[in-house]
């Protein structure tokens, strides 16, 4: 039987590579959760889950990690990436929030009010109430062949 989490941090980073993979390795390095096998999960925060700081979480290296991500790459020099997760907190605890994630080839300040957007429609179309959104985005010009991530990683104390 597989833990529900019950704590997240979200997460980000941004890197140059020789490949695409590459680039999105280092950015997966920057987020700091480079080290562990991701597991891309679908858009929902467990109820009642805590916020931490990522410096809270020790990651198994090599470990299983549950998360959704936004990510995007270019090998286009000069073009603008960016990748954003926004994470909606229900009103009522007992209820499960909701996690969205966008990328795309735009100034973080879209991207952001995209995702977000994203969020209140989901909570709109669940009819359930909607106290907060929690929202970490980046952005990176990019030189050769660059990367972006953002996640929010779902973990348990």
């Amino acid at each position: 039987m597989v833990k529900t989490p019950n704590i997240y941090t979200l997460v980000k980073g941004a890197s140059e590579g020789h490949t695409r993979l590459n680039a999105f390795d280092k950015a997966l390095l920057n987020a700091n959760v480079g080290d562990t096998n991701l597991m891309r999960m679908s858009s929902i925060l467990p109820p009642a889950a805590e916020q931490v700081d990522v410096s809270e979480i020790t990651l198994p290296k090599g470990g299983l990690i549950p998360l959704a991500y936004a990510t995007i790459d270019s090998t286009t020099p000069g073009q603008l990436i960016s990748a954003s997760i926004a994470v909606g907190i229900p009103e009522d605890d007992r209820e499960p929030g909701v996690i969205m994630e966008f990328e795309d080839h735009a100034p973080l300040t879209n991207v952001e009010e995209i995702v977000r957007q994203m969020v209140v429609d989901g909570f709109e179309y669940r009819n359930r109430k909607l106290k907060e959104i929690k929202s970490l985005g980046i952005e990176h010009k990019v030189e050769r062949c660059g990367s972006v991530f953002a996640a929010a990683v779902l973990w348990y104390k």
